[in-house]
């Protein structure tokens, strides 16, 4: 399950961006829970996080290309920097009693427009900073796992702070955070060329290639169009998640930091899972089922106020928003190619630009038909985009097959490198 660490430039970044994790979800739940405070508006958390993420959409072609045209790891180090300014500001106002929520939203806003970019290049420089490409899903899988660690962490953390020092501390912690990833970016011995290769075609030609590719492609283009409709409606539940801590559940800041733990739980649990899974082969058919788990379960839990049942929901909410996450990505890394690297993992990107389009959605609807309504609808919109998936599975499968069959014989053979080569030429 830990094999990915073998190599050093990996291992830097993991142990960087474990600690560094835990400060953004900190900062996250501190966000949603100030704005909440100061304007008691299901409509102002949706802006919020519309705010937040919207830029990931609206940048995410030209960070594709900047991605495949410029050093990723040059670009991880100023993005990473810009994210711990704006930490440090938020962090600030708060603290000499300045804030309000326009700067919530700008600087929500702000750091929007950098993780724009921080976003894509992550997920393309993970190929450079791992040597064998048969380590590269489990890599991936490593990511998912810190990302799920910091869901449970760092919401923990921040429930109890927020109740005994305020939110200020919070964004505070998140600023210092940035300075252990930044030193093992610093520290990084890259060799090996760490963008994709360079043409002479103007940038609009590269994105207009680059997207045609992953149009052309199926199991790409689908698995990105179920990306963006799952982030569109079955993750508003993070964003109205106060008003389900508060009213529905009757509890505070502590039950709104237990909520997001229990998500982060069953986020570690499912992307262990998949850190333990040796090659790609049948992800194509674990995505629609972790999106059928992950809309059930909300569907469940948008229906009881009873505590204990919503945590137990949450749990299989987080598995399967993992495995879904996580599977998308890895199998998007095995099979494009890896010139276009940078622009189709900017798809990916993209996906989650649909968030904030959903969050404001969520949150006007919240505000008529009230949030459960809203999250059960989300959850059955996540089912039906599941069913369409799997109506097309066969297509995808024709591709797929194609290159696990590859993988099989290079890997029979014992050429290792051939095999791997197998999976990165898509």
């Amino acid at each position: 399950m830990l094999r990915a660490l073998r190599h050093r430039n990996y291992r830097l970044f993991f142990s960087g961006q474990t600690i560094s994790t835990v400060g953004t979800w900190m900062q996250t739940i501190a966000m949603n829970w100030l704005v909440y405070k100061l304007t008691d508006s299901a409509f102002m958390l949706g802006a919020l996080n519309f705010f937040n993420h919207v830029p990931g959409f609206l940048l995410g072609p030209v960070a594709g290309v900047v991605a495949d045209r410029y050093n990723r790891h040059k670009i991880l180090i100023i993005t990473q920097s810009l994210a711990m300014v704006q930490a440090a500001l938020l962090a600030i106002l708060v603290l000499t009693g300045k804030i309000a929520v326009w700067h919530l939203l700008g600087l929500g806003f702000a750091l929007g427009c950098i993780n724009a970019f921080d976003l894509t290049a992550r997920q393309a420089f993970v190929v450079d900073m791992v040597e064998e490409r048969s380590d590269l899903p489990n890599a991936i899988a490593l990511n998912s796992i810190i990302l799920s660690g910091s869901k449970l962490v760092g919401p923990s953390m921040a429930g109890i702070l927020i109740a005994l020092v305020g939110e200020g501390v919070c964004f505070l912690i998140n600023a210092v955070s940035f300075i252990p990833v930044l030193a093992a970016l610093l520290a990084m011995r890259v060799q090996a060329p760490v963008n994709g290769i360079k043409t002479g075609n103007s940038p609009w030609r590269e994105m207009h290639e680059g997207y045609l590719y992953a149009y052309r492609f199926p199991p790409i283009c689908y698995t990105v169009l179920l990306l963006g409709l799952v982030n569109l409606t079955g993750t508003a539940y993070v964003a109205l998640m106060p008003i389900f801590a508060h009213n529905i559940f009757n509890g505070d800041s502590h039950t709104l930091g237990l909520l997001m733990a229990v998500t982060g739980l069953g986020a570690i649990c499912g992307a262990a899972f998949l850190a333990s899974r040796i090659s790609p082969a049948g992800l194509e058919k674990l995505i629609p089922r972790a999106v059928a788990l992950l809309g059930i379960t909300l569907l469940v839990f948008s229906q009881t106020n009873v505590l204990f049942i919503g945590l137990i929901t949450l749990f299989f909410t987080g598995l399967g928003s993992m495995v879904h996450i996580a599977a998308s990505s890895t199998l998007m890394q095995s099979l494009v190619e890896e010139d276009k690297r940078g622009r189709i993992m900017s798809l990916y990107s993209m996906s989650f630009g649909m968030t904030p389009f959903g969050n404001l959605l969520a949150g006007i609807m919240a505000s008529y038909i009230g949030a459960a309504a809203t999250v059960g609808i989300g959850g059955l919109l996540c089912v039906v985009g599941a069913m369409l998936y799997v109506s097309r599975l066969r297509e995808i499968e024709k591709h797929t097959r194609a290159e696990e069959k590859a993988f099989e014989k290079a890997s029979e053979g014992g050429n290792l490198t051939t095999a791997q080569k197998c999976l990165a030429r898509r």
